[in-house]
């Protein structure tokens, strides 16, 4: 895993946890609003935190967390990350991924081996405006089958939305559209 930062506590990113938080570098899409950068450009990447290092510090923290969130960057993009959370939950904790939507079978997959708790996936745009939020070219049917994977699979989820500078009200029915039959969030749009 390529870890490019870690909260030791965060009381609002796993829903009715207490949770470490675990950025992971490396992103498959350039959204132009990204506000986590530093994550995303490989120009801006610092030295990876190790993650005996990770490790530890969450082994130090038993009793204290009961959640760690996995997030981004996008982790999906990691082969190690079943492993990763294998290793963290060994320690006790539930997991919480964070992700774009982009992998339904590294979701799938998670899924399957019971490996996560929670899922929180964002929602960047309706449809026809993807391409745009994301800054590439998105496949909306992996999209779609994320979305479909964790309604059926029974996992609490959530979809999320940043009100990103160019969304308008215009975008709200669509969006709706799209989330019905999952929690939906909207999110503050905060400058990088």
């Amino acid at each position: 895993m390529r870890i490019g930062g870690y909260v030791p506590c965060s009381l609002g990113d796993f829903p009715g946890h207490i949770a470490a938080v675990i950025f992971t570098q490396g992103c498959n899409w350039r959204c132009p609003w990204c506000h986590n950068p530093a994550l995303v450009y490989p120009k801006n990447f610092t030295a990876p935190l190790p993650e005996a290092d990770i490790l530890a510090r969450l082994a130090t923290r038993r009793g204290r967390l009961d959640g760690a969130v996995i997030t981004g960057g996008e982790p999906t993009l990691h082969a190690d990350l079943p492993d990763f959370i294998r290793r963290i939950r060994a320690l006790g904790y539930r997991i919480k991924l964070d992700t774009n939507g982009s992998r339904p079978a590294v979701v799938r997959a998670l899924l399957a081996a019971r490996l996560i708790d929670y899922v929180a996936m964002d929602l960047k745009a309706p449809w026809p405006r993807y391409d745009e939020a994301a800054g590439v070219a998105v496949d909306i049917a992996a999209l779609k089958e994320t979305i479909a994977l964790l309604r059926e699979s029974g996992t609490p989820h959530q979809l999320r939305t940043t009100r990103w500078p160019s969304l308008t009200e215009a975008d709200t029915p669509a969006l709706a559209a799209i989330a019905q039959g999952s929690p939906h969030i909207w999110q503050t749009y905060r400058q990088p």
